[in-house]
């Protein structure tokens, strides 16, 4: 027990209860009152709730705070159901077998005569890879046609890179459509609105190139390369289907790290007038296996990896200034990690929990575009065992 007691200098405040000591903090200057009730309050507080409400409390906040995007993509099964599964068509293809036997084993007829073909994109900053794609599918590709905006997908002004570096693509150029379009330099704008203002500008393009009725029409990112014999295929075979996704092997920063066969936004479409709309999503339920590569953030330099990062779409990834880091870029993309220290995009724990930590090496260069073969010397750090970077 704790007793009050006073004195002429003043009142002190002893442990006879929490009432008594109300009473006599009530009586001291207000500068005492204030330490006193603080006194009173500790009295009552056990070391526990001291640990718990100043070290456990801020803790967590900032644990959430650094790894909320984590969790949230950890608990994704909980709160999102996996897509509705495509209907997969077996890819048959070797170099000695005619294109009459292989359109009848994949169940179509063979044509007189080959289907034209359109490859369009929106271009940003892929300048070694949309070279590696273009000269995978020049022999099959009627017109190459190509958009470029002078502002990235989150509004910020960028250079007209294919324009100044044009040069490089000579061979393409009695088969190119080449497009510029302006930004609209929204602050604040949802970046998918603006690329799908780019989108729909390429529309407009293709049919300027001259695409009609029937033809073939590649829509892809530029990283997203589909192999020529799959479009040879679909250009010769009857009765393919009007919209047919492709799967593709899906690597990140070169060829060297493999993280699965589960690329699927590519697509061939038979076009039609009215109907056909170039977009990225999900608009079939067919696909057809192994068609080719995505290979994403795969740079000559780490510059280029930073252009991308603050310039598309999802740079709500990048939450914090670290993430750009030159010397953190060049360890994550030889370790395989993640660019954005995130949980992998799954539907299901096992795939999360099995897709979990840096990307395997591979040592594979065996399927890979002819084009990038014949030219290992140039663009080396695409392949097994080059994963430093040109700093510039």
């Amino acid at each position: 027990m704790w007793w009050i007691m006073s004195n002429e200098g003043g009142h002190y405040c002893s442990k006879k209860s929490d009432d008594v000591c109300g009473d006599v903090c009530g009586q001291e200057s207000t500068q005492a009152l204030g330490l006193s009730r603080l006194r009173c309050i500790l009295r009552g507080i056990d070391l526990k709730t001291f640990i718990f409400v100043f070290v456990f409390v801020p803790t967590l906040v900032f644990g959430i705070y650094v790894h909320g995007q984590k969790i949230s993509y950890f608990l994704r099964p909980l709160w999102e159901s996996p897509p509705k599964p495509f209907h997969e068509i077996p890819h048959y293809y070797s170099e000695n077998v005619t294109m009459e036997r292989l359109c009848k084993l994949h169940g179509w007829g063979i044509r007189e005569y080959p289907r034209r073909v359109y490859d369009a994109v929106l271009f940003s900053n892929e300048l070694d890879i949309l070279n590696i794609r273009w000269k995978e599918l020049y022999p099959y590709v009627t017109q190459f046609v190509l958009l470029e905006s002078n502002s990235t997908f989150t509004g910020k002004p960028k250079p007209l890179v294919f324009a100044g570096n044009r040069d490089q693509f000579k061979f393409a150029n009695p088969r190119l459509t080449y497009g510029t379009i302006g930004g609209r330099f929204k602050k604040g704008e949802n970046p998918f609105v603006e690329e799908a203002f780019q989108r729909v500008a390429l529309d407009q393009l293709l049919r300027i190139a001259g695409i009609t009725d029937d033809d073939l029409l590649i829509m892809s990112d530029v990283d997203e390369i589909p192999s020529r014999h799959t479009i040879n295929l679909l250009r010769w075979c009857d009765d393919i289907p009007p919209v047919l996704h492709l799967r593709l092997r899906n690597y990140l920063y070169s060829f060297e790290f493999l993280v699965d066969i589960n690329s699927w936004r590519a697509s061939v479409h038979r076009y039609q007038t009215g109907k056909t709309r170039y977009v990225h999503y999900r608009q079939s339920d067919i696909i057809l296996a192994d068609s080719g590569w995505h290979c994403s953030f795969c740079f000559r330099r780490i510059s280029e990896f930073i252009f991308k990062i603050k310039a598309y779409s999802h740079f709500d990834r990048v939450r914090f200034s670290y993430f750009l880091n030159p010397k953190r870029i060049q360890k994550v993309i030889c370790d395989g990690s993640d660019l954005f220290d995130m949980i992998p995009e799954e539907y299901t724990f096992k795939e999360i929990i099995g897709k979990m930590g840096p990307v395997p090496h591979s040592f594979s260069a065996v399927h890979l575009p002819s084009y990038l073969l014949d030219n290992a010397d140039k663009y080396k750090f695409l392949l097994p065992g080059n994963c430093v970077r040109e700093s510039g």
